[in-house]
Parts: structure tokens; C-alpha cells; sequence
């Protein structure tokens, strides 16, 4: 229980303790007055974002990346950890473990960094092009690439990481079942319908709804270092509309506004895909 104290001082500080800040949202906040002191102007700040056209344009920005997100990073991690357990020797997966793992400890500043050198306009894909004769593309400073080029990145960078718990849920899988269906006629493909699937559905079901309510902060890091390549038609999302709105441009009670937004819809989902996931038998999150 001791043990607990620091984990749960940290939640009570800066998570439970900081809602109270919320209050900004509903204030025309001024810093020299302090929280408190400063004018309450209700839900004006919310009117002012909802009539906004730049706020919107961030939000389906925000929405579109995570809906790439959720297709094609949410099971990436799901079939690494299916394949890195196939294998059947201990060495080798360890290995191919450690090697997948790396990326995650690279800064957004150096994966990004790493994406220009090969993938931008005077990158390692143009200069073999431009060698060979042919036709260079600009990846990095393309609008309408932007968002696939920043799902894969997130890809490269975390999806090795995100096996670790699947790795944990496929280790505790009965063996005897796989004997059991392969003695049956069953395939690769039907053990892994039949056995594997059933066996983790609950821990997927729980990364899932975790990842719902998480679902509109696509990476804030990441979105600023490449949002000025692109510009902010193509750039902006939630984050980084706070940051410009509240940090860059002063406007806090209007940014903490975009911010309780963005906290009460991923609130709304939890609670939502939590009631689903208890209807389709499951226990989800909590009961």
C-alpha cells in the first residue's frame, strides 16, 4: 500500500487536483488576477468556439487522424505480438523484441527528423530519384499526404511498444486448447478464430475503450514539429489549436475552453463504448 502513495499523490495532484483549473474555460482569464480574481463570462467562451470556423477545421482534422489511427495502429501491435509469438525460438524473439521496442524511446524530434531525411524534399527517396533520372516527390511538404505520413510514423515509432501487453495476454493462453483444435482438423487460421481471439478479446476490449478516450489527442509533439510544413489547413488539430490559442495567442480561457471540450467528449466515449462493451458480455474498464 506504501508503495501506492507516490502513483496515486501524482493522480491527486496533477489530474484530480488540476480539474478544478477547468474553471478557466468559463472566465476571461487574466494572470496577473490570477483564477480566482479574474471575470466570469459563463459559457461565452464555448459560443465564441462553436461559431468558429478554425476550431471545426481542427476537429475533423483531429478526428480523421484518429479514425486512421484507430484502423491501422490500434491492430498493428496486435499482429507483431502474433507473429513475434510463432516464433519458436527464444533468442530470436527476444531479439526481434528489442529491436521493435527502440524506436519508442526516440523523441518526436528525432523520428520526425529521421522522416525529413528520407521521405523530404531533398531526403533519401528524392536524391535515389533524382539520381536514377526520374520524377522527385516532396512526402513531408505534401498536404493531402499528411495525415497517412503521420499515422505511419506513429506506427513506426510505437507499435512495437504496444505488443508488450498482447505478448502478456498471449503467454497466458492455455496451450492445451491449440493441441486440443489442431488434434480436431483445425488450421492456423481457424486456432486462431477459435482459440486465440476468444482468449484475448477482453484485454483488446479494454485497450479499445481505453483508446476511445484518448481518442481526440493525436499527438501534440508530433502535430507542431510537422504542422509548418504543411500549414495549418492540413496541420491543425486540437492540440495545437490550444497551444496557438492559449500559449502563442494569450487567450486562455478560450483555449482552456477547446481543451474541456476535447476531455468531456472522450469522457462520453469511455463511458459509452464501457456500457456497449458490458451489453456484449464483457467487463470493459469497470462494471
Amino acid at each position: 500500500m506504501l508503495l501506492m502513495v507516490p502513483g496515486l499523490a501524482y493522480f491527486l495532484v496533477f489530474h484530480y487536483g488540476a480539474f478544478i483549473a477547468n474553471a478557466v474555460a468559463f472566465k476571461e482569464y487574466v494572470p496577473f488576477d490570477g483564477l480566482w480574481a479574474s471575470p466570469w463570462v459563463g459559457t461565452e467562451n464555448f459560443s465564441r468556439m462553436f461559431g468558429d470556423p478554425e476550431f471545426w477545421h481542427a476537429t475533423w482534422n483531429t478526428l480523421f487522424i484518429a479514425l486512421l489511427q484507430l484502423v491501422f495502429f490500434f491492430p498493428a501491435p496486435l499482429a507483431l505480438a502474433l507473429l513475434l509469438h510463432s516464433l519458436t525460438s527464444d533468442l530470436l524473439r527476444r531479439f526481434t523484441q528489442s529491436v521493435i521496442y527502440l524506436p519508442h524511446f526516440l523523441s518526436w524530434v528525432v523520428v520526425v527528423a529521421l522522416f525529413q531525411q528520407v521521405l523530404g524534399d531533398t531526403g533519401l527517396l528524392n536524391s535515389t530519384l533524382s539520381d536514377a533520372g526520374l520524377h522527385t516527390v516532396d512526402v513531408i511538404g505534401n498536404p493531402d499526404a499528411y495525415k497517412p505520413l503521420v499515422v505511419l510514423e506513429v506506427v513506426w515509432k510505437d507499435a512495437g511498444w504496444g505488443t508488450i501487453i498482447f505478448l502478456a495476454a498471449l503467454m497466458q493462453v492455455n496451450e492445451q486448447l491449440y493441441e486440443a483444435a489442431a488434434i480436431d482438423g483445425a488450421g492456423p487460421w481457424r486456432r486462431f478464430w477459435h482459440v486465440t481471439l476468444p482468449s484475448i478479446r477482453p484485454i483488446v476490449i479494454l485497450l479499445l475503450i481505453m483508446r476511445l478516450g484518448d481518442i481526440l489527442s493525436v499527438g501534440f509533439e508530433q502535430m507542431l514539429l510537422q504542422r509548418q510544413s504543411v500549414g495549418p489547413e492540413a496541420g491543425e488539430v486540437l492540440d495545437t489549436f490550444v497551444f496557438w490559442q492559449g500559449i502563442v495567442g494569450g487567450d486562455t480561457g478560450y483555449a482552456a475552453a477547446a481543451g474541456l471540450f476535447k476531455g468531456v467528449v472522450g469522457a462520453a466515449l469511455v463511458f459509452t463504448a464501457n456500457r456497449v462493451a458490458h451489453r456484449l458480455g464483457e467487463q470493459g474498464v469497470y462494471k
